[in-house]
């Protein structure tokens, strides 16, 4: 009896987000979070406004949907890496996901309707979510090590159930789904992008899940005292980043109309990316949503403008080094001076 009442007083700043020193930490991540944001957006318009003036075709019509179309799928994938990286794992293999789930739901389609399809990308999802979900839970194995792993083995696999061929003749409201527009203005795979996003944060924010999720971050050993479940809150991070690498297999299917077994390679290096640019610590504990798909937007802006200037793909891939090093040790600093 002595054991569980000297247990119960560290329980409590689980239940009342208003206690003291949890309080004051919660106002103080939230802003972090909004001067990340409000960072990212302040970059991504000053890019705007930079392409604006020395490619006159950026703000076209036409190139402002290509901007909004090659952002799609990455700023989905984006919303799964922020879940993981906010409690100090990482997630290696988005890209092979959208992959695998794309060429045995595109198979499934084909011959067996896009209903049954769409499921099978979700179940691919939901099966490489949770075997690296509760590899990284339950053992000691590094999420580095268990997710690099499981990026060769969907890569492998996509290869050997296709042998190296794409998959055409998907169903036509599938096509019509990627290529589609909401009223013919807002395609329908930003429209996805949108709701995934507003539900991830949502979820982040604004639930007693996502404080735990920053907590397991923070300070994982501290979040177990304190009661919470973190093996189960760890699966789930990475069940949410498979499911929605499968949607973004999904989305990425219907907009090009063909399933390839290479498809997503290095997706998940730009979603990392995308949630460093935003805020999101490498260290774990920080980070939201909304700045991970201001990340993703500010990576689309920054490879339409270097590609309409002229700039080589090798350059854009170099720009994007130095960015994302550059985000990481800004990250780094602010973590070393307690910012």
């Amino acid at each position: 009896m002595e054991s569980v009442k000297t247990q119960q007083p560290a329980e409590e700043p689980l239940h009342s987000a208003s206690s003291g020193p949890n309080h004051t930490q919660n106002w103080q991540n939230r802003v972090k979070q909004l001067f990340n944001s409000s960072l990212v957006a302040a970059a991504l318009l000053v890019l705007i406004v930079i392409f604006s003036i020395v490619t006159p075709t950026f703000l076209s019509q036409e190139n402002i949907a290509t901007v909004f179309d090659s952002v799609a799928v990455i700023a989905t994938l984006s919303v799964g890496q922020a879940f993981v990286i906010i409690t100090a794992g990482i997630d290696l293999s988005q890209g092979a996901v959208v992959a695998i789930s794309g060429v045995i739901g595109a198979a499934v389609m084909v011959h067996g309707g896009i209903a049954l399809g769409i499921l099978t990308f979700l179940a691919v999802g939901v099966g490489v979510g949770l075997f690296n979900g509760l590899l990284v839970a339950y053992t000691k194995v590094p999420a580095f090590i268990v997710t690099l792993g499981s990026l060769s083995i969907c890569s492998g696999g996509a290869l050997l159930f296709t042998g190296g061929e794409p998959i055409y003749n998907l169903p036509s409201s599938l096509v019509s789904f990627g290529t589609g527009a909401f009223f013919g203005v807002f395609p329908y795979i930003i429209l996805v992008t949108v709701i995934v996003a507003i539900a991830g944060q949502i979820l982040l924010g604004m639930t007693r899940f996502g404080r735990s999720v920053y907590a397991i971050g923070s300070n994982q050993t501290a979040a177990l005292l304190s009661g919470l479940s973190v093996r189960k809150s760890i699966v789930l991070v990475y069940l949410i980043s498979g499911v929605l690498s499968a949607i973004g297999g999904l989305m990425l299917t219907a907009y090009v109309n063909t399933a390839l077994p290479t498809a997503g390679a290095n997706f998940e290096l730009d979603a990392i990316a995308a949630v460093v640019i935003g805020g999101g610590s490498l260290f774990g504990g920080q980070g939201s949503v909304w700045a991970a798909t201001l990340g993703a937007l500010l990576l689309s802006v920054l490879s339409n403008g270097t590609q309409l200037l002229g700039m080589s793909s090798y350059a854009q891939i170099l720009i994007l080094g130095v960015v994302v090093i550059g985000a990481v040790y800004i990250d780094s600093f602010r973590k070393r001076g307690g910012i």
